[in-house]
């Protein structure tokens, strides 16, 4: 006999395979890509257009943010132009990818600025939960990891579905050539695998977005009691 004292029962949910079918759409996958430099020559930028080609390969609907004329968090109301653009772009895409230069061990501002302005939760509405999301990053010297670690992080809090795969380009200035096209490498195969990956995710997940994401504590603290299941009626029994 197993018994749970400390759960209710009421707001148990059992997985339920069928809210988990593949559901068809009338659009391909909607894909929204950060970069986190406003240099000229941003090479983080030229990841993004690299990548976003490839998605379009893939059959993906691609929108690249431009951060520049961004206020930093709180300078602005969230009224500004691009703060609105940047947030309506979120609620369009279904899938994200955030590529940023590493900078003293860590990602830009500029990067973690487009982040803040997107909010946990606008009113009823969360613009980020249950997307799916790539990271990248670009280095000037040897290879790391750093800023996709906590570009991963970020997504985690987000409670963004991020994809096992990422991307990270080592001396980034020798990869792309004169016409600003990234030069065939093990780095550039790698930016393929994580954009297929990432449009697979996308289709896999879309449409469940919401239910993957749905949670116990947050149905109880709602009052939201969940459909009666076989989990609940055991609990409730003590079986």
């Amino acid at each position: 006999m197993t018994d749970f004292p400390a759960l209710d029962a009421a707001y148990l949910q059992q997985p339920d395979q069928a809210r988990l079918e593949p559901v068809p759409f009338g659009h391909p996958p909607r894909i929204l890509l950060l970069y986190g430099s406003l240099r000229e020559r941003s090479f983080s930028r030229l990841l993004v257009e690299e990548a976003a080609r490839i998605l379009q390969r893939l059959g993906a609907e691609t929108r690249i943010f431009d951060p520049r004329g961004l206020p930093l968090p709180d300078a602005e109301d969230a009224s500004h132009p691009k703060v609105q653009e940047l947030r309506a772009l979120s609620l369009w895409s279904e899938g994200q990818v955030w590529c940023s230069p590493e900078r003293h061990g860590a990602i830009t501002g500029v990067i973690k600025s487009q982040i803040d302005w997107i909010p946990l939760e606008i009113g009823s509405v969360r613009p980020t939960q249950g997307r799916t999301l790539a990271v990248m990053q670009v280095s000037g010297g040897s290879q790391s990891f750093n800023a996709v670690n906590t570009l991963r992080l970020l997504g985690r809090w987000m409670r963004m579905i991020t994809i096992p795969n990422q991307s990270s380009v080592a001396m980034a200035w020798k990869e792309f050539d004169d016409n600003d096209r990234m030069k065939p490498s093990a780095y550039y195969d790698r930016v393929v695998d994580v954009m297929e990956e990432l449009v697979k995710f996308t289709v896999l997940t879309r449409g469940h977005a919401g239910y993957l994401v749905d949670r116990y504590s947050e149905r109880k603290a709602r009052g939201d009691a969940a459909p009666l299941n076989e989990a609940a009626v055991a609990v409730t029994s003590g079986q």
